[in-house]
């Protein structure tokens, strides 16, 4: 057998094999755990296995359910390998990188990744955390500095995502032009991706320009519909090797490449100390990029649909640039020419994405970038062979192709 170039040991090795997910609502009514548990179980009869094939879990830093939770949750006779991979919205695609390499050290045959939050009816990640770095003084304190940079966020109201995220639109319309029609754009592609879907949050809420532009400004120049969802829900995937999941009852989706980058000017907390440096316009996904396709053997010509990190529609424009479909600046004119419409020469987020079907930090991404590989989405690009997945902040960020076999 011959064996990949060095470097790319992992290309084409390993597979997702099964995917799961719960209801997406803003009140689930029972906890993370158990949405958890009810997105693994779908996850691993999906696979065409049973929970006792499971020898490792990967979670998100920031999952309120352990490894050890979610193991007994599912009577696993035992786990192999656990572990836990970035902040968030960063996590997902490290998840995979982590899950690929288990399985080829030898370490797990099946791992489960998973992220499971109470993102509505629980902790609410659009809102600061109450209490300065001190703690107890009932002030707000920014997400994701963690207390370090208080001093210039707070006492300018910088104290929640959608504050970094403006300043990073507004930049970009000064330097390169872009308008909030650009934005709107993203939007609406989202949104009529998500009223193909049943399964999403927006299902039956159409969207027009019209009501993007009409909508409420809530940190400018960003508006109601730039703003993702707060979700409810669960998504668990499976992991294995190639071999196995070629047994299984689904064309396995086959992870032609996984990244991580913590970029150019690596730097302490995971989301606003990205002010005090000169990544503005150009993000992390940059750098992390270059490994990616470098590690896929593919560029993005080659990629036929892309499901990218969208917490807010700038996320997507900056993505659009930083992964090479477009030239720097010209993210705005590439998603207002229909290129990221179904149809178009790269369509997005083809379930509705974090903006209109749900946020669970990336994984729903993973699990509909499994759909257009197996030929099943609701919004299906045809014949769909190879599939981008992000995950990222401004700072850590990862992302995975997937393949047809």
């Amino acid at each position: 057998m011959n064996q990949p170039p060095s470097g790319h040991g992992h290309r084409d090795r390993c597979a997702i094999s099964g995917i799961g997910a719960t209801r997406f609502s803003s009140d689930s009514g029972c906890s993370a755990l158990s949405l958890a548990a009810e997105a693994a179980l779908a996850a691993v009869a999906d696979a065409g296995m049973a929970p006792a094939d499971v020898d490792g879990i990967v979670r998100c830093d920031m999952d309120a359910v352990a490894h050890n939770d979610l193991a007994e949750a599912l009577g696993l006779p035992g786990l192999t390998y656990w572990g836990s991979s970035g902040p968030g919205g960063a996590a997902p695609g490290g998840m995979i990188g982590q899950a690929v390499g288990a399985i080829l050290s030898g370490q797990a045959t099946t791992v489960l990744a998973f992220r499971a939050l109470n993102g509505r009816s629980g902790a609410r990640f659009g809102r600061g955390a109450a209490g300065g770095s001190g703690g107890g003084s009932g002030r707000p304190r920014p997400v994701g500095g963690d207390g370090k940079y208080d001093e210039f966020f707070a006492p300018y109201g910088l104290v929640a995502p959608g504050h970094l995220f403006s300043l990073l639109a507004r930049r970009h319309m000064i330097e390169y032009g872009t308008t909030e029609e650009h934005l709107g754009h993203i939007a609406l592609a989202c949104r009529a991706r998500a009223n193909a879907n049943p399964a999403a949050q927006m299902a039956d809420r159409a969207l027009t320009m019209e009501q993007y532009l009409a909508a409420r400004m809530i940190s400018t120049p960003l508006r109601l519909f730039d703003y993702c969802l707060e979700t409810d829900g669960a998504c668990a995937v499976v992991v294995t090797s190639r071999e196995r999941a070629e047994d299984g009852p689904h064309p396995p989706a086959l992870i032609r490449a996984v990244a991580q980058s913590a970029g150019p000017e690596p730097q302490v907390g995971f989301l606003y100390p990205t002010l005090l440096r000169s990544r503005l316009t150009t993000q992390t996904s940059k750098a992390l990029a270059g490994t990616l396709w470098r590690r896929a053997g593919l560029g993005p010509d080659e990629v036929d649909v892309a499901q990218f990190y969208d917490c807010f529609t700038i996320t997507v424009l900056l993505q659009l640039e930083d992964y090479g479909f477009c030239a720097k600046g010209d993210g705005g004119p590439f998603a207002a020419s229909g290129a990221i419409d179904k149809g178009g020469t790269l369509p997005i987020n083809t379930s509705g994405g974090h903006l209109s079907e749900g946020y669970l930090h990336g994984m729903n991404h993973i699990v509909e970038g499994v759909r257009q590989i197996r030929g099943s989405s609701t919004t299906q690009v045809p014949d769909a062979e190879v599939c981008l997945v992000t995950s990222g902040l401004p700072v850590t960020t990862s992302a995975l192709v997937l393949r047809r076999g």
